[in-house]
């Protein structure tokens, strides 16, 4: 379990291909304390840490894993956010991240709104009923608000600080981010479905 608050940018340094991927991150000071083994969020995918080095990690990524996030596009080079796992007694400052990711959403538009910036996404029309307006949503593992809902999406507002400490400053229109809904509307909505076949 995660919170969506990013504490460390990591840049992939190299990616073998065969089989399942193995991606190696460099982060310096991001594993300090953490065992082989332990669960870390990448752009709000959460991996296992199979190897450790004194300025980053490795983690194993299936093809399923391939197949539903942005992981895929990876290249050498690319900057990730990175979350360490929840622990007992953390603060939790965003809200309950799975680092489950549901699918994949697209950047439409990125307007400057005084000096923070709203981004509208497309999203996949099968998750449209767990977005709504003031809830949480996840994009590429940072915790955000959802601001408005549109008929193929939704948008944001994201503050300076969040562009910086995150990748999303660098992020334009055309771009494919993972999208994880909050886990909370899932199961209500789950909830819901359920009572209203009983009737």
């Amino acid at each position: 379990m995660f919170t969506g608050i990013i504490t460390h940018i990591g840049i992939i340094t190299r990616i073998d291909k065969k089989g399942d991927w193995r991606i190696e991150v460099e982060a310096s000071g991001f594993t300090t304390g953490l065992q082989l083994g332990a669960s870390v969020a990448l752009n709000g995918v959460c991996l296992t840490i199979i190897r450790k080095s004194k300025n980053g990690f490795v983690v194993q990524v299936s093809k399923e894993t391939l197949a539903r996030t942005t992981l895929g596009s990876w290249k050498k080079g690319t900057r990730i956010n990175l979350e360490r796992a929840l622990r007992m007694g953390d603060e939790l400052g965003g809200h309950f991240v799975s680092g489950h990711v549901d699918g994949m959403a697209v950047l439409k538009k990125k307007k400057k709104v005084g000096d923070s910036f709203k981004l509208t996404f497309s999203a996949p029309k099968r998750l449209g009923q767990f977005i709504a307006e003031k809830g949480s949503v996840t994009i590429d593992g940072v915790s955000l608000t959802v601001n408005e809902t549109t008929r193929k999406g939704f948008a944001v507002n994201v503050i300076p600080h969040t562009l910086t400490a995150t990748t999303l400053g660098g992020r334009k229109a055309g771009d494919a981010v993972n999208l994880e809904v909050d886990v909370i509307a899932r199961y209500i909505v789950s909830i819901q479905g359920k009572k209203s076949k009983r009737v």
